[in-house]
């Protein structure tokens, strides 16, 4: 067998998640600026110099293809389709309800997101289980899932229904008679348009680059598709030349603003095909933390073990809730643009397994819901997160195990290939730098305890929505803010 060696490498990156500089300075390409909220009047020049994907296709919809929905349901028809009823499921031990309930009303992009949100959830819940509890976690479920995607194009049989499986798509191509398996792969692709190529005063991107060792013979179909629904063409390269990792680092370098200079230190002579897909945000808050309130404070591990950590303060206008099935409090920290973290905190230390185990779309959309706005003092530590995963055991035990072991990849070459490699790294920056607060909206109403504090000063969740197409884009745990 020849070894495919999709060396999947995520670097999944670089969410600079406390402040931005200068947006016009940000982009070096960019002459005119960059408008935040998303201007009416950005020009389609600007679009494609904001974005490092060059040759998106520029679609018709403007600002109220978020808003204005019944225009949407009646003009646009990849979102005429609303399931009014859901195929009930039963049993599943993380899953509270049926997911596709969910589905009432949303188009088809925010119902993938929700599918991806889901596999990001069990997926963290296969990383948590090999990972020890005083340990961070970092996971960015969509880059996760579009790579995924992106393979699946190439396979075929049962390998192909392992990959829908393994992501949870299986059935949600189910749901409807319109959904066929490249309808699947269209909306995969309006999710890379909307999510990533729209700049609504933050920086969020996205690129797939596949680089294909030159005596290597890929079908043109699996090109063809590659460059419709995934945004990517296949460079033929020499794997074993020096120049390949200096060129693939630079590239690499260019698009993490700086932030990874040696992602590929070596290429192994039997690669035949590589798949690098970032992913790179950076956003500001809209309540700042102010630098002279950063104080050291205590920060408890566990029953047993307490640490100092930079902890920074700030007084604002925010949206809480309360879930006392849970047991745990949840804060929403905007950025400037419709992006934001949940911050989720139980109240008992012992009380994050319960969290890790039961959280789903379903339960955020139910915080989402009974959300209202609060006047709150908050206190978040100043932290870092730095993560590298090999996903090809965890992938395996989900039920992808054919990638990895004499799998169907017909769909690439006639060749008897499979998946080496499937590497996960990311890396995540809190700090306490932002812009000046926006009005923030009440979403719903339920009765609080009167405390005016959110005191992070324990392991905690975070969750980074962006809420035009309710994707999750980063998801972790912060059990120790002093390691990365």
């Amino acid at each position: 067998m020849k070894l495919l060696h999709l060396a999947t490498i995520f670097l999944l990156i670089y969410a600079t998640l406390g402040a931005v500089k200068d947006l016009q300075e940000h982009f070096e390409d960019t002459s005119t600026g960059i408008r935040p909220k998303g201007s009416q009047t950005q020009a389609i020049e600007n679009l494609q110099d904001d974005t490092v994907t060059n040759d998106l296709i520029t679609e018709g919809e403007e600002e109220d293809d978020y808003l204005d929905f019944d225009k949407i349901f009646g003009d646009d028809e990849d979102y005429i389709d609303i399931i009014d009823a859901a195929p009930e499921i039963k049993n599943a031990e993380t899953q509270q309800g049926n997911i596709f309930e969910l589905f009432h009303g949303k188009t088809r992009v925010q119902r993938l997101s929700i599918i991806n949100a889901n596999f990001g959830f069990n997926l963290y819940r296969a990383i948590k289980n090999n990972t020890d509890a005083s340990e961070n976690i970092l996971l960015a479920p969509v880059g996760i899932s579009t790579a995924m995607a992106t393979i699946s194009l190439g396979t075929k049989g049962q390998t192909l229904d392992q990959v829908l499986f393994t992501l949870g798509l299986k059935d949600f191509l189910n749901v409807s008679s319109k959904y066929e398996i490249l309808t699947l792969h269209n909306v995969f692709r309006k999710l890379t348009h909307r999510l990533f190529r729209r700049n609504f005063g933050y920086t969020l991107r996205s690129v797939n680059d596949i680089y294909v060792r030159k005596d290597f013979s890929i079908r043109e179909t699996f090109k063809k598709n590659l460059k419709n629904y995934h945004f990517t063409e296949a460079q033929m390269v020499d794997f074993e030349s020096k120049d390949f990792l200096t060129k693939a680092n630079k590239r690499i370098q260019q698009l993490t603003k700086g932030l990874i200079k040696e992602a590929l230190t070596n290429v192994d002579p039997a690669l035949l095909m590589l798949l690098v897909n970032c992913i790179y945000f950076k956003g500001t808050w809209e309540n700042k933390f102010p630098v002279e309130y950063t104080q050291n404070m205590n920060f408890r591990l566990n029953e047993k073990e307490l640490v100092k950590v930079p902890m920074m303060k700030t007084k604002g206008n925010f949206l809480v809730a309360a879930d006392p099935e849970l047991d745990c409090a949840v804060l929403q920290l905007p950025y400037v643009g419709n992006i934001s973290m949940l911050i989720v905190l139980p109240h008992k230390l012992s009380g994050m397994k319960l969290l890790e185990k039961q959280i789903s779309p379903q339960v955020v959309e139910k915080w989402q819901n009974i959300m209202t706005n609060r006047t709150r003092e908050v206190f978040l530590p100043r932290f870092k997160l730095e993560k590298n995963y090999n996903l090809q055991e965890v992938l395996s035990n989900m039920g992808a195990t054919d990638l990895f072991n004499h799998g169907d990849f017909s769909g690439v070459s006639d060749k008897d290939i499979n998946i080496g490699l499937f590497q996960h790294q990311g890396t995540i920056t809190v700090n306490e730098e932002g812009t000046e607060a926006a009005a923030v909206t009440v979403v719903g109403f339920m009765p609080l305890s009167t405390q005016t504090r959110f005191v992070a000063d324990r392991p905690f969740l975070f969750l980074i929505y962006e809420h035009r197409t309710n994707c999750l884009v980063f998801m972790g745990r912060v059990a120790n803010p002093t390691k990365s």
